[in-house]
């Protein structure tokens, strides 16, 4: 594994804006979703991460909630997959089906965007107002162990309060998650 120095976008900064490839076989621009939408949440996650597996169930209520409010949530893999098959495009792609992903999946083959946002764990979750700046980003929620107990609902709350235009009570958290592995 290696370590490597992210660039992190602080709260109040812009988000990198990019072009990546999704499962669905098209060219994913944030630009377009920031047009689309009043706020973007991107989770970095993989598919070998067990607290990813932990959370999707509730990544997926969150987008259900939302999706009709001008919100969408994006899953990010930026996960180095040259050492290991499982976080490759088609896999990918199986398993947001075996999972039943209701938001887009994008590949990060190169690592650059998941650089650029700063994320260094799976899953970490970014959250994106209209004009491209990050409002949010940490866990998703305060019970790691178990997301399906109630807990402080970090990312549910920013999303809510954002798109309410109130005051975002944590607007940043500490990450509990698998370290991103990166690229020699």
């Amino acid at each position: 594994m290696t370590i490597l120095e992210t660039i992190d976008t602080p709260i109040g900064s812009y988000a990198p804006d990019f072009e990546l490839p999704g499962i669905d076989h098209q060219v994913h621009h944030l630009s377009r979703y920031l047009n689309k939408f009043r706020a973007v949440g991107v989770v970095s996650m993989c598919n070998r991460c067990p607290y990813v597996e932990l959370y999707l169930e509730k990544l997926k209520s969150i987008q259900a909630e939302f999706s009709q409010v001008d919100f969408t949530l994006i899953g990010l893999n930026g996960s180095e997959a040259s050492g290991d098959a499982r976080s490759s495009l088609e896999n990918m792609k199986a398993f947001a089906q075996s999972h039943n992903l209701n938001f887009p999946y994008l590949w990060d083959p190169t690592q650059d965007v998941t650089r650029s946002f700063g994320a260094h764990k799976t899953p970490m979750a970014f959250l994106i107002d209209s004009r491209g700046v990050v409002r949010y980003k940490g866990q998703i929620d305060a019970s790691y162990k178990n997301p399906l107990t109630a807990a402080e609902d970090y990312l549910r709350n920013a999303i809510a309060c954002l798109l309410q235009d109130q005051e975002i009570r944590y607007p940043e958290t500490e990450v509990i998650g698998t370290p991103l592995i990166w690229r020699d």
